[in-house]
């Protein structure tokens, strides 16, 4: 059987068919129909299969670790929340929640603690990643409204990536511009980033600017436009306000753009190109994502980018327009119902107005009148002990956050940490008093809206193990025990789905930018049939809208675009002689978030298998560390421990390191602890890319890699990470102190002496197993310097039911061949065989393609492939496209 859904992953937001049996997920594959991905999936979607297994799962709710009824469960949950109404108000709960919830479990939840329970600390983790989109667009249009679509990709003729790495973040929308460009080799694309990042492979300008000085090169952009007569002042005059001031404001930084060269790092020359091909190119698309959203003035970059868009007049016309992207699958459809502390529902803020609205929609008894916390603000308080019950939903926030040393005290004081989570166990829920056990991808029935403001239906696939339940189910019945139950008496998503698009609508009249009150009418069957669709949606646009102001009408009080003056502001972060290095963080290609989910596919460790430190050679070489080394980075407030890449790519004086590892993962793999909590004074947004930091070489006297049917994560000291493999666990492993007697270290943090082992001291290596009930338990291999090595052929022994003889002494004298890093994580090929195959004769991506498969599936590792015919090839014409 096979069945339509939607991918839990990016913004993007692609459709999935997914083929069942038994109910079982056999395979996934791209909607051929979808109108996001036409058929293509990344890796990370292609994997899926592989991550919804029962096992690893929670099954029944806990209470300080032991389990319950639903029943005592709730029973609990009501009662403390309940007294702290009483002995404290509604501002001591609060809920926080997350991009993974669906359309439907957001508005439940909003509904309940903003209408009835009248508190509004409710936020989300869309607040890490798009509030300063959210707080650009209102400024600029007077909504939080995306112009434009999916399809100006198709139409551009420039595509600008800004603080977007869409190769490996969004790729499928990366695939389109390629193909694009393919189709129309006179469209040029330009990436603004510090780091030169696989998306550059297509960029003929990339942008390695000073990190934080967007705003600068954005005003210089401006006042280029003004000065070389290429403004749209017709549009200007009719349709805008506020465009002389925001001007004026941009010159005091930004006279001319040999002052704004110097500012942003950048050559006169690249710069000067930029600002050309900008003012000649009516259809510019400017995608932008994390750097710039993830910022102290984040609000302001977005907004500096916007006004560009409307000095030009591009705004909302066919291949030309500012694009977000989102980056979780349901980050639109949480603001869409209220998710931000400083929302109301269907896009309505806390103005008296919209407050007794939507207080008369719900006939709500308690609702909330004024804004809460954000994110940042919500959990100092917590940590103060302002807020009593805390109720997590969906999210790690322990890895997730920034200062996660502080995130972790604050979590330990709560009086009651409630978590709902699918997973029996992350950083965040192993802290908690009370765990709820809720479904997760492939369980889970509502709706998500992706970047281009198009919902589609996430269907329930697979029965939910144990007793998990749907976050809104979970929510309506902590509502009827707390007396509400009238307003939460949904039998169905659908029921929830059709009171959000009637809200959507309620005395809007066109007032409001987010309406879908055309879709309130539905049944459950239109319902579970609903195709992908963008908003708004109303009975004049039944069909849904592609693009919005292309009539030039803003939801602003003059219904004109305001311009808004940017003034640059530097990084919080600041460097000194303790800290001299500048941090960046962010995602990798093949793991998602806090690898709750992508974390238990063998595969998607393979494209990089622990976590790691980007860093120039030029910093490297000063301090004394070479490619593959462990290094430490470390501020005054935290420290990571990764596996050291020696690039070109990082600019000196800067530092790269992944977001997804934590503490089930890795020892010292969380980066946001080295992150300070400073955000933007308007969207709330935490400056995730401008840490500031130091970086020191561990100093391991051994390594080791470890094979173990057991997750022994807590036994373990030092460095250490782990992957799965199919049948065992894989550890990699560091120390900084050299044990007297390795039987006793494995008795210690094993659990068992060795049933065999050869030592060597003269070379200082130590090999060892282990054995329970004749079947191999663990494998050991410790060296005095790192020597990884492809250990699947020996991960496979696990497997027998007895070790033979020779299959012992294998254990003892044989390894597998040395480890090569994966490419094509679709099918399997490594660094080495691709080598190989450009040795043998392969000259361009099509060849190896045809030879290996590489590249040929999600496209993904295109770069990877050209950057080794590059090397490979370095004298030779080779065909690159």
């Amino acid at each position: 059987m096979k069945q339509h859904t939607t991918c839990p992953y990016c913004g993007v937001g692609c459709g999935v068919t997914a083929e069942l049996a038994d109910n079982r997920l056999i395979a996934v594959s791209g909607d051929s129909q979808h109108p996001a991905n036409f058929g293509r999936l990344c890796i990370k979607g292609m994997t899926l299969p592989e991550t919804v297994s029962a096992d690893a799962r929670l099954q029944l709710p806990r209470l300080h670790g032991q389990a319950i009824s639903w029943d005592d469960a709730m029973t609990q949950l009501s009662q403390a929340i309940t007294e702290a109404l009483e002995s404290h108000g509604p501002d001591s709960i609060a809920f926080y929640l997350s991009g993974q919830l669906l359309t439907e479990d957001y508005y439940v939840a909003n509904k309940l603690m903003k209408g009835f329970l009248g508190s509004a600390q409710v936020d989300t983790n869309s607040r890490l990643c798009m509030a300063s989109t959210v707080a650009g667009h209102k400024r600029a249009f007077g909504a939080d409204a995306v112009p434009g679509c999916y399809a100006d990709i198709e139409l551009a003729d420039l595509v600008i990536l800004a603080g977007s790495n869409a190769a490996w973040n969004h790729p499928i929308l990366y695939q389109r511009i390629q193909t694009a460009r393919q189709a129309r080799p006179a469209v040029k694309v330009v990436v603004i980033d510090p780091r030169a990042t696989a998306s550059c492979d297509i960029a003929d300008l990339h942008l390695a600017l000073r990190p934080g000085t967007d705003a600068l090169l954005f005003n210089a952009l401006l006042v280029y436009l003004a000065d070389q007569g290429c403004l749209d002042q017709q549009y200007i005059e009719q349709h805008t306000q506020g465009f002389d001031e925001t001007l004026q404001q941009a010159r005091q930084a930004t006279p001319n753009l040999q002052q704004a060269a110097q500012q942003t790092d950048l050559p006169l020359e690249d710069l000067t190109r930029f600002c050309e091909w900008f003012a000649s190119t009516d259809k510019t698309l400017f995608l932008f994502s994390q750097g710039i959203n993830q910022s102290s003035s984040g609000t302001d970059k977005v907004n500096s980018l916007i006004n560009c868009h409307l000095a030009t007049g591009r705004v909302g016309k066919p291949g030309s327009s500012p694009l977000s992207l989102t980056g979780q699958p349901n980050a639109m459809g949480g603001r869409e119902v209220g998710g931000l502390a400083n929302q109301l529902a269907a896009h309505m803020d806390f103005t008296p107005e919209h407050i007794d609205r939507v207080r008369r929609f719900w006939n709500a008894p308690n609702m909330a009148t004024a804004p809460g916390r954000k994110a940042i603000d919500l959990f100092h308080a917590v940590e103060r002990g302002e807020i009593k019950v805390l109720w997590i939903m969906g999210t790690n926030p322990l890895v997730s956050l920034p200062d996660t040393e502080r995130v972790k005290r604050a979590l330990k004081r709560c009086e009651w940490l409630v978590v709902s989570e699918p997973m029996a166990s992350t950083d965040t829920l192993n802290l908690a008093d009370l765990c709820l056990p809720s479904t997760t991808w492939g369980e889970k029935n509502g709706t998500v809206t992706n970047s281009e403001r198009r919902i589609s239906r996430q269907q329930p696939l697979l029965s939910a193990p144990g007793e998990a339940r749907q976050d809104w189910q979970i929510l309506c019945d902590l509502a009827q025990r707390l007396g509400f139950g009238n307003a939460f008496n949904y039998q169905h998503p659908a029921d929830i789905f059709i009171e959000h698009a009637a809200l959507s609508g309620f005395e809007n009249q066109g007032s409001r930018c987010f309406d879908i009150s055309g879709l309130s009418q539905l049944d459950q069957h239109a319902y579970d049939r609903l195709q992908p669709i963008q908003w708004p949606v109303t009975t004049t646009t039944p069909y849904g809208t592609q693009r919005l102001f292309s009539e030039n009408r803003f939801y602003t009080p003059s219904g004109k675009a305001h311009f808004v003056p940017v003034q640059f502001r530097a990084p919080e972060q600041t460097l000194n002689d303790n800290y001299p290095l500048r941090l960046n963080t962010g995602r990798i290609r093949d793991q998602w978030h806090t690898m709750t989910r992508t974390g238990r596919s063998e595969r998607l460790f393979q494209h990089r298998s622990e976590p790691f430190i980007d860093l120039h050679p030029q910093d490297a070489s000063a301090r004394q560390i070479s490619t593959g080394d462990l290094a430490q980075v470390e501020n005054q407030q935290g420290r990571y421990i990764g596996r050291v890449r020696l690039t070109t790519d990082q600019r000196p004086g800067e530092v790269f390191i992944p977001m997804h590892w934590n503490h089930q993962f890795s020892a010292q793999g969380r980066c946001n602890a080295l992150i300070q909590p400073v955000t933007d004074p308007v969207s709330g947004q935490p400056e995730s890319k401008q840490g500031a930091v130091e970086v020191r070489r561990f100093p391991a006297r051994w390594h080791g890699q470890l094979l173990t049917r057991d997750n022994i994560s807590a036994q373990l000291r030092g460095y250490w990470s782990r992957q799965p493999l199919a049948p065992c666990q894989q550890y990699i492993l560091a120390e900084t102190d050299w044990p007297g007697d390795w039987s006793n270290w494995c008795l210690q943090h094993l659990g068992q002496r060795p049933d065999g082992y050869l030592e060597n001291p003269i070379t200082g290596q130590f090999q060892a197993y282990a054995t329970e009930q004749q079947r191999l338990k663990w494998w050991l291999l410790i060296t005095p310097t790192y020597q990884p090595a492809d250990l699947r052929q020996m991960a496979a022994l696990f497997e027998s039911p007895s070790l033979t003889p020779s299959q012992r002494g294998r254990l003892l004298h044989g390894l597998d061949s040395p480890q090569h890093t994966q490419v094509c994580s679709c099918y399997q090929v490594d660094e080495q065989r691709i080598r190989e195959a450009i040795q043998s004769g392969c000259r361009s991506v099509t060849e190896l393609g045809d030879r290996l498969s590489c590249g040929t599936r999600c496209g993904s590792c295109i770069p990877e492939l050209k950057a080794l015919l590059a090397q490979e090839v370095e004298h030779a014409t080779v065909d690159l496209d």
